[in-house]
């Protein structure tokens, strides 16, 4: 289980809690950054793996601690240890075992620890499997740098940065994303004023800084609806969500809580800081 601790209070691995929480968790996924990142490809694939009925990966039920431990049958690393790259065969290997139906496991997952070691070759071996394997098949790249990997296999991929120490905080997450979902509330011109500073502060906020921003500002939009249907918001959420629901009605909430959606997903894809907060400041604008 090493690393499991070190990165589960990370913004990726909440990424991983609350996708398989929807059950919208990606058969894909690319891990980016300098961190440790297969620890968090162990610990997406316990989340795959979980057999908890909330919380997924909980860390403790049979399917989270064999994959932890690397020793649950469906959860395979892909190496190679007899080429300083992975070998075509290998991967084609691999490729033909994803068909295979899982042995006990919910899914069939496949953990690349290090996508330097893939040739282009490799890659492309790999790319109908990835887009069209069967559903149970699931596949996690790691790359320290994006480039390592190719864009037509990038784009079948959801990517997820393991930020360094110096990433901002979760309490910076919060007090920013209140200030933006108030200005929201506000209207004339305060959201478009907002991102404006976001942006020129952009060396401090990479593309996963902000992906968590927005995902934070949907959370507290969807706790605003919640309260306007009579169900009680998350702590987190609670004082600007009962500002939000005095301030909005249900369409204007609905519709900044999909707006906020759209372009977290959008973060997910090598666009600049600056063109997602441009676009959402135009579109939040619109609301009055």
């Amino acid at each position: 289980m090493d690393g499991f601790e070190a990165v589960s209070g990370t913004p990726a691995a909440r990424q991983i809690r609350d996708a398989a929480a929807r059950g919208t968790l990606s058969h894909a996924l690319l891990l980016t950054g300098n961190g440790n990142l297969p620890a968090l490809a162990r610990y997406a694939a316990a989340a795959y793996e979980c057999a908890s009925g909330t919380g997924r990966p909980c860390g403790v039920c049979v399917g989270c601690r064999k994959t932890l431990r690397d020793i649950h049958p469906d959860v395979i690393t892909v190496r190679d240890n007899e080429h300083k790259s992975l070998s075509a065969e290998a991967v084609r290997n691999a490729r033909s075992d994803a068909w295979i139906r899982p042995n006990e496991g919910a899914r069939k997952v496949y953990i690349f620890p290090d996508c330097s070691l893939l040739t282009v070759t490799d890659q492309n071996i790999l790319l109908k499997v990835v887009e069209e394997g069967p559903p149970y098949a699931a596949f996690v790249f790691c790359a320290e740098n994006v480039s390592a990997v190719l864009r037509t296999l990038r784009s079948r991929c959801v990517e997820l940065k393991l930020q360094s120490a110096q990433a901002a905080p979760r309490n910076v997450i919060a007090a920013r994303g209140e200030e933006l979902c108030r200005r929201v509330a506000q209207g004339r011109g305060a959201v478009a004023e907002m991102c404006v500073r976001l942006e020129a502060d952009k060396k401090k906020w990479d593309r996963a800084e902000l992906q968590e921003l927005l995902a934070w500002c949907q959370g507290a939009f969807a706790a605003a609806l919640f309260r306007l249907y009579g169900r009680e918001a998350p702590e987190e959420y609670r004082t600007v969500a009962r500002h939000l629901a005095e301030r909005l009605d249900k369409k204007r909430l609905a519709f900044a809580l999909d707006r906020f959606g759209a372009y977290c997903r959008d973060c997910n894809a090598p666009v600049g800081v600056g063109h997602v907060l441009g676009a959402l400041a135009a579109e939040l604008e619109g609301l009055f």
